[in-house]
């Protein structure tokens, strides 16, 4: 009769007992053939204990340890932000994976979305994709760890949240996405330290788009900080917002901020119908 029930050989126990007194939630392959004294060991150890669901596999002999908290039986770790976050280090979740975590969407992205300093590529890890992305070093900062289902995760804060997604539009689910990101997140962050946070990307076209999307969903940042974000951007600096190229109908040359917005009002504010007034323009 087949069971699903995890069961632990004397090593494996030595294993899992060992590491979780240590209360470890990663762990290496090196770590375990230190642990057992033998190479050969340890590697057959390894594979026994995801085959009995006590180790998860993330990336290059690095793994998860699913505790004797999980259960008796082998139901694998269902925490893919969890899993995500522990396939690198130093790593965090960020943009799109960021913004559903903290529920300025109600959208669900299929991709985990991982900050690293190293390339590295994207892996499948327990049914879910993770795609890592290597950032410059002033651009990796903002983040912290929360406690999600029993694990620990780093995950940028709200405010780092918001300005990662409006860096890299093509990684909070596009334009659209992004505006609905924005109006919600602009209801609940804390604005001087989301200026903060632009300011340290050093990034002009994040600024334009900053003062753009605030602006045009109707949550101005205040005035003060709204000077201080005009005023770091040159004047004749120019970027673009949407698309490469301009259609027809598309809202154009935004002249306050330097920015051409090749999109379509109606399809920016598709996601966030909250702000359309009667006459379907935004109140």
């Amino acid at each position: 009769m087949e069971t699903n029930l995890r069961t632990l050989g004397p090593k494996e126990t030595k294993v899992i007992l060992s590491f979780r007194e240590q209360d470890r939630e990663v762990v290496h392959a090196a770590d375990i053939i230190s642990l057992l004294g033998s190479e050969p060991t340890a590697r057959k150890v390894i594979r026994n204990l995801i085959r009995k669901g006590w180790l998860t596999r993330l990336v290059g002999g690095r793994y998860m340890l699913l505790p004797p908290e999980h259960g008796p039986e082998n139901l694998g770790e269902n925490n893919p932000i969890a899993l995500a976050a522990a396939a690198a280090e130093p790593s965090y979740v960020g943009w799109w994976s960021a913004a559903a975590f903290h529920g300025f969407t109600t959208q669900k992205p299929m991709t985990v979305t991982v900050a690293t300093q190293r390339q590295m590529p994207t892996r499948t890890i327990e049914g879910t994709e993770v795609r890592f992305i290597k950032i410059a070093a002033r651009k990796f900062s903002g983040f912290q760890t929360y406690t999600i289902y029993g694990r620990t995760a780093a995950i940028t804060d709200p405010e780092k949240t918001v300005i990662d997604c409006i860096d890299r539009p093509d990684l909070a689910g596009g334009p659209a996405e992004l505006t609905r990101i924005a109006y919600t997140a602009m209801g609940e962050i804390k604005h001087e330290k989301l200026v903060t946070a632009a300011m340290a990307m050093k990034s002009t076209a994040l600024l334009q788009r900053l003062g753009f999307l605030t602006d045009f969903v109707g949550r101005k940042l205040p005035d003060e900080l709204r000077s201080q974000v005009r005023n770091a951007i040159p004047k004749s600096r120019r970027s673009i917002f949407g698309r490469r190229e301009r259609k027809d109908g598309d809202i154009g040359y935004v002249a306050e901020w330097g920015l051409f917005v090749y999109a379509r009002r109606n399809d920016l504010l598709a996601e966030v119908p909250q702000i359309r007034g009667a006459s379907g323009e935004p109140c």
